[in-house]
Formats: C-alpha cells, sequence, structure tokens
C-alpha cells in the first residue's frame, strides 16, 4: 500500500498531492495560479477549490496576470454572476488587484519566480521527519508582509504558508509519504 500525507484522500486530492502539490514550481503563470487559489480557498477546503479549479481556469483566462490585470467592472460583475467559481466579491476584486501587483513584481525582478524564490534561497526546505506540520511560518510571514507592502490582497501568512507548499517551496510531506524523497 502507498504511503502518502494524511490529507490525501479523494481521488481528486490523491491526484493533487500525488502529482503536484510540493513540486518546485518556476513558470510565473502558474505561481499566480496558485497565489489567486490560495486566496480564493479561504475559509474553505482546499478539495472545494480543486473541484473548482478548471472552472478558474477558464474564467480567469488560465490565469495570465496581463489579461486578469485588465479586467473592468463588467468582467468584474460577470465572474460574480459564475456559478462554476467562488463568488465572492473581495477574493475577486482581489485577483485583478493582486494581477496588477503582479506585474509590477515582474517588471522589477524580471519574475513573480526570481521574486518569490528569494525567500528560501532558491531552494525548497524540506521538514525535518518527526517535525509537525507550520500553519505559518516566519517565512510566510515575511513574505506575507512584502506581498501585503506590494499592495496584494488574501496574502496573509497562513495563505503564503499554503502556498509555498503548493509550488514547492517548501517540501512538507511527511516523512513516510512516498513523495518525502521524491520532491
Amino acid at each position: 500500500m502507498t504511503k502518502r500525507c494524511f490529507w490525501a484522500k479523494t481521488p481528486l486530492s490523491i491526484a493533487y498531492h500525488d502529482e503536484e502539490w510540493g513540486v518546485p514550481l518556476h513558470d510565473d503563470n502558474r505561481l499566480f495560479e496558485f497565489l489567486i487559489l490560495e486566496g480564493a480557498q479561504a475559509g474553505l477546503s482546499w478539495e472545494t477549490i480543486l473541484r473548482k479549479r478548471d472552472n478558474y481556469r477558464k474564467a480567469f483566462d488560465r490565469f495570465n496576470p496581463s489579461k486578469v490585470a485588465k479586467y473592468d467592472q463588467e468582467k468584474i460583475d460577470q465572474l460574480l454572476n459564475n456559478e462554476r467559481i467562488i463568488r465572492n466579491r473581495l477574493k475577486i476584486n482581489s485577483a485583478v488587484t493582486n494581477a496588477l501587483a503582479f506585474r509590477e513584481v515582474q517588471r522589477e525582478f524580471g519574475s513573480f519566480d526570481e521574486y518569490v524564490w528569494r525567500f528560501v534561497n532558491g531552494k525548497p526546505l524540506k521538514r525535518k521527519p518527526g517535525q509537525p506540520m507550520a500553519a505559518r511560518t516566519e517565512l510566510s510571514d515575511a513574505l506575507s508582509k512584502d506581498l501585503l507592502k506590494r499592495g496584494f490582497k488574501f496574502v496573509g501568512s497562513t495563505i503564503c504558508y499554503s502556498f509555498m507548499q503548493a509550488v514547492g517551496m517548501v517540501n512538507d510531506h511527511e516523512a513516510t509519504c512516498f513523495r518525502y524523497r521524491q520532491v
């Protein structure tokens, strides 16, 4: 029997766990996708977001930050009426705000990837065997503080830590999980 992290229980979460979670990611559009989806997840389960992810990709132009940054009120209203995504005005507005801030970071650092991976010196951090999984860390606090200073929304420390786990900045697979050594 394959040993996985405790939270990977449904077919959708198992596929996400086995194929994506914790794998170092360096593509700006995918990093933007995870930043927006982690914010959308606030107060909800990740399973809910996974079920709606394809709908989000369609609704948000495949998470192209240049396109999302240009969304006007008509497009925002359209998203608020889209039953296939989380219809929370603050979260939808934050996606547009974050796209604008994301583009500024790209201009300043050459890419969002260059910016965000600086927080871990370009290398994934690995949770030590037996160490409990954190909800936030000093690094996620620092990332959150810097993102907020740059105008991002829905980027509290817990959201930032989940983002760091998702995009492989932190390998938080349990030591007994088959993915622990792979990523």
